[in-house]
């Protein structure tokens, strides 16, 4: 009998997929739905997924660094194309980027979820 080969870690993340089987929903639908609750295990091989309170700090610096990496290019792009104050700038960057905001929050905790089962996984 062979088994299925695990899908790659790029794929199980942007699935949002659990890191250890890669094959439960870490959400209990996709973040392109809207704002998905978090499933507290993993349906297939019971991965907890947050494994203590305030466990989800961490996922905030993965945030932080998405959100550099999206609002800074539309910044720059914005003031070279338009040639405004950089005040001004900021602020409709910021209005642009809003949009993103909760994919990269959900997004974050994934990255965070699979960051810390990489350093250290939680056995069965």
């Amino acid at each position: 009998m062979e088994t299925a080969a695990k899908p790659s870690t790029l794929r199980s993340i942007l699935q949002q997929r659990c890191p250890r089987c890669r094959i439960g929903g870490i959400f209990h639908y996709s973040i392109f739905r809207g704002f998905p609750k978090m499933c507290e295990r993993c349906s297939i091989c019971d991965l907890r997924f947050e494994r203590e309170p305030g466990y989800f700090l961490g996922a905030m610096y993965f945030s932080f660094a998405m959100g550099v990496l999206v609002m800074a290019p539309m910044a720059v792009s914005l003031w070279v194309l338009t040639g405004w104050w950089i005040t001004k700038v900021i602020v409709c960057s910021a209005a642009l980027f809003l949009p993103f905001a909760p994919t990269i929050t959900l997004f974050a905790r994934v990255l965070w979820i699979y960051f810390d089962q990489t350093i250290d996984p939680e056995t069965r």
